[in-house]
């Protein structure tokens, strides 16, 4: 009994070991992709900046005036096919990437979340009088009619990126609420509910106190569409909650407006707290 109680408490320190030293490999892998990111915008501002001192210089070459709207409409047009095929190489480091077409151009839009590749979409546009919209794959619910009407005409690299932040804050809202549903369905009472859009979520689960079980409500609203964390964060529980699980309701909402979703829920299994 003394021996197999023994062996019993090295594979349980074996397995804490294990488990920290994976912790430690990927606090490592997430510095590094960090100082990646920080890098590529670094790269990204700079070319930007090149881009923009080339156009200038392009314009003043030829005499036409910095406003294009004020120009002839072949210099207009001449205009924005140099400044698309500028955009080619300054969006190829910000996960957009595109190639000229007989028409105009068409964009891919690669997503991702903390590293992992989730979806692309892709935008043709026409490049005549006025830049149009030929056709895309942008899901219906993204604002992409707004989003052109504020920023096709006079900057489309603005146009682009704001399009982009859609799409990569709708993924990754996305992706939190699968992982949620993937690694925690038997923490989660019922089903959760969430909109085409993924910026309501609402779900149930139940935190013990002394062998009882309270039911815990969270309403989570990202009123920022370009945004993976929540802007608002409600966490209810019922009237007969003891006082304790009450302030943990509260630790709860504040994790939940600071970490993914996902990420919270492993938060709770790693600091012991009793989750049913």
């Amino acid at each position: 009994g003394v021996l197999a109680h023994l062996e019993t408490l090295e594979m349980r320190a074996h397995e804490a070991a294990m488990k920290q030293q994976e912790k430690v490999l990927h606090q490592e892998k997430l510095a590094r992709l960090k100082a990646r990111v920080k890098e590529l915008r670094l790269q990204r501002d700079e070319l930007r900046a090149k881009v923009d001192l080339q156009e200038k210089k392009q314009l003043e070459k030829e005499g036409a005036t910095s406003d294009p709207a004020q120009a002839s409409p072949k210099t207009v047009l001449q205009w924005k096919i140099k400044s698309l095929q500028a955009m080619l190489q300054v969006f190829y480091v910000t996960g957009i990437s595109g190639k000229l077409t007989r028409q105009g151009v068409c964009f891919c839009i690669s997503t991702a979340y903390e590293g992992t590749y989730l979806d692309s979409y892709y935008l043709e546009l026409l490049t005549k009088s006025e830049v149009q919209i030929y056709r895309h794959s942008v899901p219906s619910f993204i604002p992409l009619e707004q989003i052109a009407k504020q920023y096709l005409q006079t900057d489309i690299r603005r146009f682009l990126s704001v399009l982009s932040d859609h799409l990569n804050a709708y993924v990754g809202r996305r992706y939190q609420a699968d992982q949620l549903q993937e690694h925690f369905s038997d923490q989660i009472k019922g089903t959760l509910q969430r909109n085409s859009l993924c910026n309501l979520l609402v779900f149930n689960y139940n935190v013990s106190s002394k062998s009882k079980t309270f039911p815990f409500n969270v309403r989570l609203l990202y009123g920022d569409l370009c945004r993976s964390l929540p802007t608002e964060v409600i966490v209810s529980c019922t009237l007969d909650t003891p006082a304790s699980l009450t302030e943990t309701a509260t630790a709860h909402s504040d994790l939940f407006r600071r970490v993914p979703l996902h990420k919270a829920f492993r938060s709770f299994s790693s600091t012991g707290e009793t989750m049913d």
